[in-house]
Parts: structure tokens; C-alpha cells; sequence
């Protein structure tokens, strides 16, 4: 399906490994320009090494903090230097260590909101800010968006970590609010991604820590009796950014295998 993403430019968040890399790969694919963001110096340059030789002339990097306002304003401006101004976020950050259970200290519970929610919010602000359009759209035109990166955890209540759940819920929220405010000339949508398995991630740790209960868990517990793929989330979130997918937004966007059962 042609998706008319070429010529677009597009900032990846958290785009040096995993979800983010394959996200970017996507859009390259589409036409696209994108800059890949990334807190990894290491890992950052070596994903545009690999993707510029792909796409000469469409990749370009900057490595910093995507959930500061600092860092964030920076890397638009190395978009905008780059290859002109934003036509497509992805909001691409969160994760990292987080307790399990309820009784969490002050400390974890902030950086865990900070991690997940709050640096969210401060990149969508930034790409609204820069990005956002008065004039309505045609329908199946394209119109700037954002898509950010969600979790399943925010949508149904399934054991994940007390705060992680808490800030992914809240992100959730966050889009539907935004996109009632910033049309009718722009988008905002999520994706609330599964258990999505690539190399160096967490489901790939835990399936080698505990092959056999990993395997009998995903086959109780996802309709489809197995991991998602980088690409099977990159491709929806391509489909949302594009004038395809013209009259969504507010949405979150489940890809999770039929793992949610009911909406928290």
C-alpha cells in the first residue's frame, strides 16, 4: 500500500535499537527523511551507519535526552537544519527498570513517571509547538502528526508494574486530550504495543532466562500464541501517520496479538 509518507520528515525517539529502530526503517522505506534520537552514542551512530548506507541522503542522528525540554528543542533544531521542518513525531521513550508491586518509594515512583509520562509530555508539547497547523485538512490529505509509543499497560490492568501502568494510562489520556485541542490541521494517536520480542530486549532476556515458562505464558495469555515482531509495530505506526489514516486521532491503536481483554 502506498502510505504518500515520501518526502516527509520525520523525528524518531528512542530510534537506535528495538521499536524505534524499526520504526524509522519504515518510514526510510516509505520515502521518508527521518532523524534517529538516542541516548546511546555507541548504538545511535552505529543504526545510521547501517540505515544511511540503505537511504543516502535521508538519515541523519543526534544523540541526547528526548524527555528534557532541552534536549528535545535541540534535536528539532538538528531536524530542521537537516532536512526542513517536522511533518511526523514519534514519541519513543519510557521503559527502563521499574519495581514491582504498589509500595514503591517517592524516588521510583518519580522516575518512573518522569520516565514514561512527564518526558512525553514535554516532547508532544515541543512537536505541537512547532508542527501544529490552524487550517483544516482535506480528508485524505496529509496533515502533521504525532504518534507516540504507548503500552498495552496503560489500556488493561495485567500485573505490569504499579507505576509503569499509571504512567502509561496517563500517556494514553494525554493523546486523546491533545488531539481534541490541536485541530483541526493536526494529528495525534498512540500505539499501545504487546510483547514485542528483537534483539536486546527484555522478552528476548526473559525467554532465554526461561524458555519453557516464557513460551507456555504467551501461548495462555496472546490469542495469537506468539511475540510481535519491530515490524508489525512499525507498520501501524506508519499507517497512523499517514493521510491513510486521515480521519483518526485521539486514538490508541492496541497491536498486541489479542492480549487485552477488557479496557482499564
Amino acid at each position: 500500500m502506498e502510505l504518500g509518507l515520501d518526502g516527509r520528515n520525520v523525528l524518531v525517539a528512542g530510534a537506535s535499537r528495538g521499536i524505534g529502530r524499526g520504526i524509522a526503517e519504515t518510514f526510510l522505506a516509505e520515502g521518508a527523511c527521518v532523524l534517529l534520537t538516542g541516548r546511546d552514542e555507541v548504538a545511535l551512530a552505529a543504526t545510521e551507519t547501517v540505515l544511511a548506507a540503505a537511504h543516502p541522503g535521508c538519515v541523519a542522528a543526534w544523540s541526547g535526552d528526548m524527555t528534557a525540554t532541552d534536549g528535545i528543542v535541540t534535536a528539532f533544531a538538528a531536524l530542521e537544519k537537516r532536512f526542513g521542518a517536522a511533518d511526523v513525531l514519534v514519541a519513543n521513550v519510557g521503559g527502563g527498570y521499574l519495581v514491582p508491586g504498589w509500595d514503591v518509594g517517592d524516588a521510583e515512583l518519580e522516575q518512573a513517571l518522569e520516565h514514561n509520562l512527564t518526558g512525553t509530555v514535554r516532547l508532544v508539547r515541543e512537536g505541537v509547538r512547532r508542527m501544529q497547523r490552524e487550517q483544516a485538512v482535506e480528508p485524505g490529505a496529509f496533515a502533521p502528526n504525532i504518534v507516540v509509543v504507548s503500552s498495552i499497560a496503560g489500556v488493561d490492568v495485567m500485573g505490569a508494574p504499579f507505576a509503569y501502568g499509571i504512567a502509561k494510562s496517563g500517556l494514553n489520556h494525554f493523546v486523546g486530550s491533545m488531539a481534541r485541542v490541536v485541530g483541526p490541521g493536526m494529528r495525534v494517536n498512540a500505539v499501545a504495543p504487546g510483547n514485542i520480542l528483537f534483539e536486546g530486549g527484555s522478552w528476548e532476556r526473559s525467554r532465554a532466562a526461561a524458555p519453557e515458562r516464557i513460551e507456555r505464558w504467551i501461548r495462555r495469555e496472546v490469542a495469537l500464541k506468539r511475540f510481535g515482531t519491530v515490524e508489525e509495530i512499525a507498520d501501524v505506526v506508519a499507517f497512523l501517520a499517514s493521510p491513510r489514516a486521515s480521519f483518526v486521532t485521539g486514538a490508541t491503536w492496541i497491536a498486541d496479538g489479542g492480549q487485552v481483554r477488557s479496557s482499564a
